[in-house]
């Protein structure tokens, strides 16, 4: 029978690598890849620009209240940016993130999914609670507990359940938001006002200047001088003209509730 050799190659050897200073790291689990795994930073700060990628949020916002510690779960700041996106609207972070000290000094859940970088406690004072939980829920989150008292609701990513009181019903609902009406700058007719008024002020005392220059030169020039004060007061028409366009325009966007 021949016989099978099984070769470990120096670089593969626990033991060669200790003696080299370095450790070897696997994924612990299919869901977390080695190119998006999950990490745990000391303090929020440490966390390097290139590695968040969750616009509407912060490390600061995600991180243990109590240590600054942050646990970087990319699969739940994934869902919260898609709920936040969803929903249009900012999301205040009550607590997200939260080292195993910090969660038994707030009489947090021995099992609390803070500690895993998986829960988030949302305030509700600028969501519907039905909105926002259905919201919730189509973007992925399974685990959800309601605090009306406190005005806030826990989300995570599971396992699914439940548990709380419900919210009340708001008596006025919630107004839709929609952005404040502005004037697109290339088309703003304040600025433009504003822009000839200063081109013809410009332009009269360049005028000026250029007469009085002229009114020095030899004879031959002389004839030109009563154009160019014609010239000087067209100018000033047209910066008059200008300002009477600007304070009309912003007359106008006054009338309109814009600011």
């Amino acid at each position: 029978m021949p016989t099978v050799l099984f070769c470990i190659h120096p670089s593969l050897s626990p033991a060669a690598s200790r003696a080299a200073g370095r450790s070897l790291s696997f994924p612990t689990s299919l869901e977390n890849p080695v190119s998006d795994p999950i990490r745990t930073f000391r303090h929020f700060r440490d966390v390097p620009d290139t590695l968040w990628r969750w616009p509407n949020f912060s490390p600061a916002e995600i991180a243990c209240r109590g240590t600054g510690q942050l646990k970087l779960h990319p699969e739940a700041l994934d869902k919260l940016q898609a709920l936040r996106d969803r929903l249009g609207k900012p999301l205040i972070v009550r607590s997200a993130y939260r080292s195993p000290e910090h969660n038994r000094a707030v009489g947090g859940a021995k099992a609390s999914k803070h500690m895993d970088g998986t829960a988030f406690d949302i305030a509700m004072s600028n969501h519907d609670p039905v909105k926002f939980a259905e919201a919730a829920r189509a973007v992925g989150f399974l685990g959800f507990g309601t605090y009306p008292r406190t005005g806030f609701m826990h989300i995570d990513l599971g396992p699914a359940r439940s548990w709380g009181e419900r919210f009340p019903i708001r008596a006025t609902a919630f107004a839709t938001e929609a952005p404040q009406a502005r004037e697109v700058l290339a088309q703003s007719r304040t600025l433009k006002g504003t822009g000839t008024a200063g081109v013809a002020t410009v332009g009269a005392a360049g005028v000026e200047v250029a007469q009085n220059v002229l009114a020095d030169m030899q004879a031959a020039v002389l004839p030109l001088v009563p154009y160019l004060d014609t010239l000087r007061w067209v100018f000033i028409a047209v910066a008059l003209g200008g300002i009477a366009v600007t304070i009309y325009a912003r007359l106008d966007d006054w009338k309109r509730g814009k600011r």
